[in-house]
Order: structure tokens, then C-alpha cells, then sequence
């Protein structure tokens, strides 16, 4: 028995893929807990809560990255509002959370108070319960995206045509957002949350916990993410990429798989946003502002596009990037991102692992 399993570890062992899962998993569960929680403040190796904070944050972007490759760089579909099925995906686990502050409270949110309203919207039903919650994480992005793509994708919409649209689609909802009655907190969104599950969420532990999370639903979609792209379904995606009328001239129809992967994307979007919110402490419409979709899509250029890989490096780099900026020049921000977006897309149209590849093909 030993020697027909040899050959299995060996090959388990020797994918790159598999170690690099291995590895990530180490750090994710182990490593960053321990140092954030065992190491002593005063060490040097002690990470701190705003460090882990931080983590968390960037790994829910990775998980949106990684949502926009599936469309753009693999069905070659570019949208500029992604940021609404992240933001849809937040609002509906706020809702849960502010609930469970106003239940402690015996009272409605304070900006439901302030409105004089007496009890909960209709389309509040539910959000008491965290299994339904979770449900509606995934449904509220996933049935926009599908009503939506729909529309778009039967009608043969795309290109620049499409990105418009869907740009349009994200400044509409951050509009409607902004108001006051439309019972969501208006410019302020939702903020104070103060328990998950009965858990204090201002804790270290429960910090801890929530970017383990992060870091295992990352996992969890990158594996899901190669299986779809390698698989026969992911092959008819390249293709509609680079030749959608070869695709249907060979009896496929491009409609059924474009909706299909917009779909998933857009929840996928919605689990990060889920995520994000609890760590970050508040949601409001300006997570649906344009500039923020376009920000999606430079880290995915920034990365690279069809990588799988390249954009949670692309989200990586440009959040760090980003609190540095903020932090020493926050006037100059914009300016440096749409002038790295020009350079990405003039001189490395394969982003950083287009980059590396050259490098590491000079060398040899």
C-alpha cells in the first residue's frame, strides 16, 4: 500500500499549484494568528490589528480581482461596475449586523430613529436571520447580474458599448443609495456594528477569524476559478474572448456561458463585500462610485489579465499603494492611479506576470 501511494505524494508534492495552496494556508491559518495574537506587542515580529485589518481588506479585493479576470480577462468582457455587486453583497450582510445591534438595543437603527419610521421596510424581512442573510449575499448580486446580463447579452451588447452601460448601471444604484428613504442609511450607510452572531466584532480574535475567512473563501475561489478556466466550459469562454462569431458559427451560444460566468462573478463580488464589511466597520454608496469599479479593473490590468494569479497580485499592490498614498499625498492619488493605468496598458498589457514571464524568459 506504501508504494502505491508513493507515487500520488510525489505528484501531489511536485505540482506547484498544490504547494502553493499548502503554503498559503500556512499563513493564513497559522502563521498571521500567531503573530498577531501570541507574539508580544513589543516584538519586533508582533503584527498589528491594523496590519490584520488591512490583510483582510486587500484579501476581499483579491476576491473581486479575481472575479473581474473571470469576465474580462478570460471571456474578454470589461466591466466598470463591479463595485455594485461588492457593495450589494455588503449592504445585505449589514443589514444583518445592524439588526443585531438594534436587537440589543430593543430599538431601530439610529438612522431609521432619526427618520421617525417605526419598524423595518418590507424588503428588511428576513435580515434577522444569518442563514437567510447568507443566502441573500449571493442571490442580491447574482439575480441583478443575471437580469441585467440578460438584457445585455441578448441584445449582443459589448465592448466599450457594454462597459458604458454597466458604469451606468453602478452611478444609478449609488444614487438611489444616497437617499434617505430608501431606508439604507443614505450617505452614511451602516456603521457601529457591534456583534456577529453574539460575538463582539471589536475583538482580536473575532479580527482574527474574519481574515481567516477571507483568506479561505480566496482559496476556495482561485481552486474554483482553475477548474473553471481549464475545464471544457472555460475553453468556450476563451474563445467567445477571442472570436465570439467563430464560437456561435460552431454551434455554441455565446449568451448562455457569458451569463453564466457574469453570474458567478458577481457573486463572488457579493462574498467579498460580505467579508469586507465586518472588518473595515462600515458600508455606504460610496463603495458603488464609479472610480471604485475602475479601480477593479486596474488591478486585474495592473496584475494581468487571464492569469487567475496576477490580479490578487495587481489588488495587492495597488491597496498597499493606495493607504501610502492617502496616508503622505492623498491629493495626488487619482493622479498616480490613471497615470499607472496608462503605463500598464501602453507598455505591459500583460500587467506584472506578463512582466515576470519576460524576465524569467531572458534569463534563461
Amino acid at each position: 500500500m506504501h508504494s502505491n501511494y508513493q507515487p500520488f505524494l510525489l505528484r501531489l508534492l511536485g505540482n506547484s499549484r498544490w504547494v502553493g495552496y499548502a503554503v498559503a494556508l500556512t499563513v493564513i491559518c497559522i502563521l498571521i494568528p500567531v503573530l498577531n495574537l501570541a507574539v508580544p506587542e513589543d516584538s519586533a515580529l508582533h503584527l498589528s490589528d491594523y496590519t490584520v485589518s488591512l490583510l483582510g481588506k486587500i484579501l476581499c479585493y483579491a476576491m473581486v480581482a479575481l472575479a473581474m479576470d473571470l469576465v474580462w480577462g478570460y471571456t474578454g468582457i470589461l466591466s466598470l461596475g463591479h463595485g455594485i455587486f461588492f457593495a450589494l453583497g455588503g449592504y445585505a450582510f449589514g443589514m444583518y449586523l445592524m439588526r443585531e445591534a438594534a436587537d440589543a438595543g430593543s430599538q431601530l437603527p439610529n438612522f431609521m430613529v432619526f427618520l421617525d419610521w417605526h419598524e423595518y421596510p418590507w424588503y428588511w424581512a428576513g435580515s434577522d436571520s444569518f442563514i437567510f442573510t447568507l443566502l441573500l449575499v449571493v442571490l442580491a448580486p447574482g439575480l441583478l447580474a443575471f437580469i441585467f446580463g440578460w438584457f445585455a447579452f441578448r441584445s449582443r451588447i459589448k465592448g466599450v458599448y457594454f462597459s458604458i452601460i454597466t458604469q451606468a448601471l453602478t452611478y444609478a444604484f449609488m444614487l438611489l443609495f444616497f437617499r434617505n428613504e430608501t431606508g439604507f442609511g443614505g450617505n452614511n450607510g451602516f456603521t457601529d456594528f457591534k456583534t456577529i452572531l453574539g460575538i463582539p466584532i471589536a475583538t482580536a480574535e473575532t479580527r482574527i477569524v474574519l481574515f481567516a475567512l477571507s483568506g479561505l473563501a480566496l482559496l476556495a475561489m482561485l481552486w474554483m476559478s482553475h477548474r473553471i478556466v481549464e475545464s471544457k466550459f472555460g475553453r468556450v469562454l476563451t474563445a467567445i474572448r477571442d472570436a465570439e462569431s467563430r464560437v456561435m458559427f460552431s454551434g455554441y451560444n455565446p449568451l448562455h456561458y457569458k451569463l453564466a460566468i457574469w453570474t458567478l462573478s458577481a457573486m463572488m463580488c457579493g462574498v467579498a463585500g460580505a467579508l469586507y464589511v465586518p472588518q473595515v466597520g462600515i458600508i455606504n454608496p460610496s463603495e458603488m462610485s464609479p472610480a471604485n469599479s475602475i479601480e477593479i479593473a486596474i488591478w486585474t490590468a495592473v496584475g494581468g489579465r487571464g492569469t487567475l494569479i496576477g490580479p490578487l497580485i495587481g489588488a495587492g499592490a495597488v491597496t498597499a499603494l493606495k493607504s501610502w498614498f492617502t496616508a503622505s499625498f492623498p491629493e495626488y492619488w487619482l493622479y498616480f492611479l490613471g497615470g499607472l493605468f496608462i503605463v500598464v496598458t501602453l507598455y505591459m498589457p500583460q500587467g506584472v506576470m506578463g512582466l515576470g514571464k519576460k524576465l524569467l524568459g531572458k534569463k534563461s
